[in-house]
């Protein structure tokens, strides 16, 4: 969760004021989490729910977890930085929440937990499924979800890029362009087919963690949500490749520093026990 987290503190700052540079501050005394934090946390502590009680593999119970967990903290914290979309907000309120049909990156950027949990591909699609039919059950937004988590769990298997990219083609997005092809005419898009590929792009692209990172920042569109889905991946697929960087642990520990402090210790277990933090 921690790379999602990461990509979408960076990203905030930048989501309504687009950059084409990759030139920029990680972090700013304006850097601040977002809903994508928030509901990234979410899922992982919904999950771990169904997982503890064993009903992992319960589809109702699973999709009750992930709302109730969803409406907790999205009432517990109304206004983040950025907002909820109007459609989700009424959703977080609703007395009897139902899924609106929408095809938005909402279900892309809150699904780490869904692929670093898993113990298989099959599970990980199967988690994102249902973290994501609670509100966005449009099909591209079920798909987003689904490329997400596969990513996630193939990255933290050991995949290659090559592998990875292959399987999200050949299953998901046929058309993943570079991101030099993607920045110049690059714009706000908040559904899934205009964001999920772009945010995998600046994965594929990028020599290690930060860089994947300033990739996603700099196409210029939703950039808190794209840094959060390319963090997602970015973050288990760098730490199988060569271990937690001190670079990656400095701004694991800057994002650490600005999520609610009622989270830190559960994000900070979650990261320790998948072997994520760096020691000294």
């Amino acid at each position: 969760m921690i790379g999602a987290i990461i990509g979408d503190i960076v990203g905030s700052c930048f989501e309504f004021q687009p950059i084409k540079t990759k030139d920029f501050p990680l972090f700013s005394p304006d850097s601040d989490y977002t809903d994508d934090s928030l509901m990234t946390i979410a899922v992982g502590l919904a999950l771990d729910e169904a997982i503890a009680q064993g009903k992992g593999e319960d589809p109702d119970f699973l999709q009750s977890q992930f709302t109730r967990a969803m409406q907790f903290i999205g009432r517990a914290y109304p206004n983040p930085t950025g907002e909820y979309g109007l459609s989700f907000s009424s959703w977080l309120k609703a007395d009897h929440p139902q899924p609106y049909n929408s095809w938005g990156n909402g279900s892309a950027m809150r699904v780490s937990a869904c692929g670093e949990r898993a113990k298989s591909l099959d599970q990980a699609i199967f988690w994102a499924k249902q973290s994501a039919v609670v509100s966005h059950n449009h099909p591209d937004g079920i798909k987003g979800a689904e490329a997400v988590a596969a990513a996630i769990f193939l990255a933290k298997e050991g995949q290659s890029k090559q592998a990875i990219r292959a399987f999200i083609q050949e299953h998901f997005y046929p058309d993943i362009p570079s991101v030099e092809a993607i920045r110049p005419t690059y714009s706000f898009d908040p559904s899934c087919q205009g964001t999920v590929p772009q945010a995998l792009a600046a994965f594929f692209d990028s020599a290690d963690f930060e860089d994947a990172i300033r990739n996603a920042t700099s196409l210029g569109g939703d950039a808190d949500t794209i840094g959060a889905i390319t963090g997602s991946v970015a973050w288990p697929f760098y730490v199988r490749q060569a271990g937690v960087t001190r670079a990656m642990s400095r701004m694991a520990e800057e994002a650490m520093g600005r999520i609610p402090e009622e989270f830190r210790d559960f994000v900070a277990g979650d990261e320790a026990m998948f072997g994520y933090l760096y020691i000294e």
